[in-house]
């Protein structure tokens, strides 16, 4: 099976703290992998350089076939209408109506008449469980339905991997499932690569194909959904259990 993302050898710091040494981590195409591990650890500059938001100080990053490393800004725009994130808190634009903040990256990547903009957002709104939205303002939305048109925004242009940040965080449980039922349906019905980044372990076992776990600046442990339930390796295990894993473990 092919490769929708790939990690390779990847190093990062900011200043005197390093995040990665020498990550490595493949995503199947047409998988969901969730990426756990404890605050601070790193998990969302994945994200960040899976789009070119942070560059890597060394390593390669190689998206829908394509080494991103060697890109310039223009470049990276151009592939980024293939991936789609769900930032943490949805991170909509207050100013805007929620028609014009799912209809964001249309503008941004495409030239299409309004008609054709409009349909699509309300079709990406009918998706996401929000239909005839368009007028309503995110100072009106409640959180679970911020996160809502935020997929929906990330799913607006078509993309074939999809990003989700912390996408349960501040969730109530319905909610919870809400969003995991989401995730799910996306993936079966659209065929897309999905990254999602949590601390939650319950709903990582919700969405994942695959587990990954990010420990001491590196890919630990990366196991199927079923033997992250019954019978995760031990650094995996300590994760689950509640127990602190040591980050600066070699």
């Amino acid at each position: 099976m092919d490769n929708a993302v790939e990690l390779t050898g990847v190093h990062k710091a900011f200043g005197d703290k390093r995040i990665y040494d020498a990550l490595d981590l493949a995503v199947r195409r047409g998988e969901t992998m969730a990426v756990i591990g404890p605050s601070g650890v790193g998990k969302s500059v994945l994200l960040k350089l899976i789009i070119g938001l942070h560059r890597v100080d060394a390593g390669r990053v190689v998206v829908a076939g394509v080494d991103i490393t060697q890109l310039a800004e223009r470049e990276l725009r151009e592939l980024r209408r293939k991936v789609g994130m769900l930032f943490q808190g949805a991170a909509l634009f207050d100013s805007m109506s929620v028609g014009d903040n799912v209809a964001y990256g249309l503008y941004e990547h495409y030239h299409w008449p309004e008609a054709e903009v409009r349909a699509r957002v309300a079709e990406c709104l009918e998706a996401v469980g929000l239909p005839g939205i368009e007028a309503m303002r995110p100072a009106d939305l409640s959180g679970g339905m911020k996160k809502r048109v935020g997929l929906a925004r990330a799913l607006a242009p078509g993309p074939e991997i999809i990003l989700y940040d912390e996408p349960t965080t501040g969730l109530d449980p319905a909610n919870t499932r809400r969003i995991n039922e989401l995730i799910n349906s996306l993936q079966a019905r659209l065929g897309v690569t999905s990254i999602v980044i949590t601390h939650d372990m319950e709903s990582a076992l919700a969405v994942a194909d695959r587990v990954a776990l990010l420990s001491a600046r590196r890919i630990a442990v990366v196991v199927d959904g079923e033997t992250a339930q019954s019978s995760p390796p031990a650094e995996l295990e300590e994760f689950m259990r509640g127990e602190d894993v040591d980050e600066q473990r070699p």
